[in-house]
């Protein structure tokens, strides 16, 4: 007479490999995931600083076409990014409608600390700083990340 067990379910071994398998893609699956977040950040960097350039270029279009008043020695750029959410007096403008360059300042997305205001997550580099060494000055000129660290392209941050 012979003894026929029927077992059902899984064996130790099986459940082991089984979840080595699993750990394994998800061991391989992981440093893909962070890879795409940082890739999003870096692109809501590159959107955050184009925006701001393009109102800070504006704004210097703007002074150059004489609709807004300039100071005799200043670089004619915004002396604050608040200025450019703001707005100024148009002075072509017959009942002296302001201009406005921006809707909101962007958030540094690569910022740490959240309790900081948008406007001072950014660093700001004026007209007269030396390009190499960014300094704040009576104007913004340009704007950088605070964020260190280095993207995916290899340039850091703070060069974007």
């Amino acid at each position: 007479m012979t003894l026929r067990r029927n077992f059902q379910g899984f064996t130790l071994i099986e459940l082991v490999i089984t979840l080595a398998i699993v750990g394994l893609l998800a061991g391989m699956a992981l440093p893909a995931m962070e890879l795409v977040v940082q890739r999003n950040k870096e692109q809501e960097l590159r959107q955050a600083l184009r925006e701001i350039r393009k109102g800070i270029d504006a704004y210097k279009q703007a002074v150059d076409e004489g609709r807004i008043a300039r100071i005799v020695g200043d670089s004619g750029y915004p002396p604050s990014l608040d200025v450019l959410v703001e707005g100024v007096p148009d002075l072509l403008s017959p009942n002296k409608r302001k201009i406005y360059f921006l809707r909101r300042i962007p958030r540094d997305p690569l910022s740490v600390d959240p309790t900081l205001a948008p406007e001072q997550t950014w660093g700001l580099r004026s007209y007269e700083s030396d390009p190499d060494n960014p300094s704040q000055g009576r104007d913004v000129y340009d704007v950088y990340t605070l964020a260190a660290g280095i993207g995916i392209n290899r340039i850091p941050y703070r060069d974007w």
